[in-house]
């Protein structure tokens, strides 16, 4: 492979810094809500309850941006992907959120090992001597083990994240094609350790919020999530930099259109496995299985399903599926903004229902919203600062990647 002399002549090295001061800025202003959720945890009652399953709904919720984003650049290279290689880098910089993240998980991970159970009745020995099936179960689900497990799925991600970034950069100042036959070799393995610790992170983070219940696929469930959460932020940012002249002649509008094909797809695709879970445990009929979607139907929680079924499916199935949709930016952007709130509300739904308070069933509340708002625009910009920050100023696009003049010149059939 050879690098094209004519594609770099093409292009001109910019960087998330010619954004200037501002995204900085917002997104700082927007972490402190995170306190302000802690001080409305005060006023209402059960408060820090709200508090710690919303901390954890809204930590899991850009996870999945972030794992979404590495599995996609992993995927681009194990395929020799072409089409892909001016947009791939800011899917690296996006890769790189499960750093701050390894951070912001720490606290629920500190918790667990006090032996609070406010999360996780697993945590509690008291519960596990009253509970026959926790204590079945205590082998894999006990304080020190799952402390373990969380080093290793971050320690996983960060190194990933960080190899393929890094090589990635490495090749801009040497332009050496071999480096992008290293990455190829490397993607293989790295999608099989990716696949284990993403699929247990979900089980051991999510799933164990109900010890009792227990589903094969939800591992799944969670990877298709985050990446709808991925593309709709890989589509929302691209165009946005585009409109500040950064990536303008780059990506072009047959990059957009197949971000929207990738968004719309696999938007299905969660939309299959939420339905294949649904079925399986609902024509079963086993007590320790429905158990999961039993309390979704009550409460409120029946409205919050709905929603998932008409708005996260139904909607966008029928109204983006259009090749207008995807190659026009201004509904590219409001489909983007669309699915990542569904994706949120997904996510809400996943972690919410799990609180009980005195033995009595969770229900959606105005407290329960202000709380997870608050906390999740607080984490959000800790998050997107974090990556700002971490992107600096290096190149916003693989400048020397030998594959950047099939990129440059894609076009859709």
């Amino acid at each position: 492979m050879q690098t094209s002399h004519d594609a770099e002549k093409k292009i001109t090295v910019q960087s998330l810094a010619e954004l200037g001061p501002l995204p900085m800025k917002v997104a700082l202003g927007c972490s402190v809500l995170l306190p302000v959720a802690i001080v409305l945890a005060l006023v209402f009652g059960h408060g820090w309850d709200l508090f710690a399953f919303s901390y954890l709904q809204s930590t899991f919720f850009f996870l999945s941006i972030s794992l979404g984003a590495l599995f996609f650049v992993m995927v681009q290279q194990l395929t020799r992907a072409g089409w892909s290689v001016v947009l791939r880098r800011l899917s690296e910089f996006l890769s790189l959120g499960v750093i701050p993240l390894a951070v912001l998980v720490l606290p629920i991970v500190l918790l667990t090992l006090m032996g609070n159970d406010t999360l996780y009745q697993w945590a509690s020995a008291k519960n596990i001597a009253n509970d026959s099936l926790l204590q079945a179960k205590s082998a894999y689900l006990n304080k020190g083990f799952f402390a373990l497990r969380y080093v290793i799925y971050f320690g996983a991600w960060i190194f990933l994240a960080k190899f393929f970034l890094g090589k990635s950069l490495a090749q801009d100042e040497t332009g050496d094609p071999e480096t992008t036959l290293l990455m190829e070799r490397r993607s293989g393995p790295g999608i099989l350790l990716y696949t284990f610790t993403l699929t247990f992170a979900a089980i051991d983070f999510i799933m164990s919020l109900d010890p009792h219940w227990f589903s094969t696929i939800f591992g799944v469930y969670y990877f298709a999530a985050g990446l709808v959460g991925f593309f709709s932020v890989l589509a929302i940012s691209l165009v946005y930099l585009r409109s500040k002249g950064i990536l303008k002649e780059p990506v072009s509008t047959e990059h957009l259109h197949d971000v929207g094909k990738l968004l719309f797809a696999f938007n299905c695709f969660w939309a299959y496995i939420a339905i294949s879970q649904y079925l399986l445990i609902w024509y079963a009929n086993i007590p320790e299985e429905t158990s999961f979607f039993l309390p979704r139907q009550e409460n409120g929680w029946g409205t919050v399903s709905l929603m998932l079924v008409v708005g996260h499916f139904a909607i966008p199935f029928v109204f983006f599926m259009s090749r207008k949709m995807k190659r026009n930016p201004k509904p590219l952007v409001f489909w983007g903004f669309y699915l990542l709130i569904m994706n949120w509300v997904d996510i809400f739904w996943l972690v919410m229902p799990n609180i009980a308070f005195d033995g009595m069933e969770s229900s959606v509340t105005f407290p329960m919203l202000l709380i997870n708002v608050c906390c999740t625009i607080g984490v959000g910009g800790i998050y997107v600062a974090s990556i700002l920050k971490l992107a600096g100023d290096k190149s916003v696009m693989p400048v020397r990647d030998p594959r950047l003049e099939e990129s440059l010149r894609f076009h859709n059939i």
